[in-house]
Formats: C-alpha cells, structure tokens, sequence
C-alpha cells in the first residue's frame, strides 16, 4: 500500500546516530533512527533509563509542514510541557488493511493544535501541523517524532522512548514507521 510522505523530506536528509553523543549535522533536513539505544536522552523525563527510541525523528527547518500519511481522523490533541517532552502533539487514527492503527505527531508547533482538534477528518496528505520552534515542543531542534500504535492511546501521549528491559514489548505495540514511511534509510 502507498502512503503520503509524512514531511516532504529534500534528498540528502542526514540519517542521524543518536546512540553516540550528539553531533550537529550542518543542516535541518534529518532522520532519526527506529529502535535506536539514544546517549543523548539526559533530561529528567527519561530517569537516566528509557533511551531505546520507538518511533523515527524527522527534522526540517520550524514550519514545515507535517501530513497525514493516510485518511484518518484526529483522535486526540494536547500539549505535553515538560523539558524533552513532546511538546504540541496530534495523535491521529487510521485504518489500513481494516485494521485500526494510530500515530503519534510529537514536537509540533502550537499553531498545529487549532489546524487539527479532535474529531477533525483528513485524507492522507493533508496537512495536520508543522514543526514546532524548540521554545514549544520540548527543546528539541525543530522534527516530528512520527509513532505507530497497534493500541489505541488513551490520551495525546506515548512513550517514545522506553527502557532496554522493555524494548521486545515496545516494538510489538509501537511498529517501525517504516511500514508506513518506506525505506527512509
């Protein structure tokens, strides 16, 4: 099945390594890895524990847009505030093969929240947000965190990264993003 580009990613995006301390790749356009074991995870948040990433980063300049990589709707919307937290995030539900699968959109900008509330109903390429200002989605150089769940979320909220003893668990219900993004690298 063929899906809409969740950021219209420029050739020659940088594939990160975020498993070593964090180099500046000289340009925006990045993608961070799947099933990473991250070193650069050191905020409070993480307990100095969770550093295996479960969803994939991709980075661009703030303002750029983030859209759907199928029809769906906007299952929830919210603003997580802590430091290295998701900041504006839109959790969006899908059906694909007719079964039920939802993605996060972490690190939004908060112009996001108001382009898709709740209930909105999109089609695949349809613009959900853009990415945020490091000011307002948690600190990080502008990306998207883009997350798959077989399970439905209870609220604007997924552990993105997770602890090494919980890493097996976490790649059932948190699929690479791959299946849906293509082969990004």
């Amino acid at each position: 099945m063929s899906h809409h580009p969740v950021v219209l990613m420029p050739p020659g995006a940088v594939v990160l390594d975020l498993g070593r301390p964090w180099v500046d790749p000289g340009t925006p356009w990045s993608i961070g890895r799947y099933d990473e074991d991250r070193v650069i995870y050191t905020q409070a948040l993480f307990a100095g524990q969770r550093t295996v990433h479960v969803g994939i980063d991709l980075g661009g300049p703030a303002g750029v847009a983030v859209h759907a990589f199928a029809d769906g709707h906007v299952l929830h919307a919210g603003f997580n505030p802590a430091a290295g937290d998701y900041g504006h995030v839109v959790v969006t539900e899908h059906r694909i093969d007719g079964r039920p699968l939802w993605a996060l959109h972490g690190h939004l900008s908060a112009a996001s929240l108001t382009r898709s509330p709740v209930g909105r109903r999109f089609v695949a390429g349809e613009v959900l947000g853009w990415l945020g200002e490091p000011s307002e989605n948690g600190g990080w150089p502008p990306h998207v965190h883009f997350q798959l769940s077989v399970e439905r979320p209870e609220t604007h909220d997924l552990p993105g990264a997770v602890a090494r003893a919980e890493r097996e668990e976490a790649l059932r219900r948190y699929p690479d993003p791959r299946s849906v993004l293509g082969p990004l690298y």
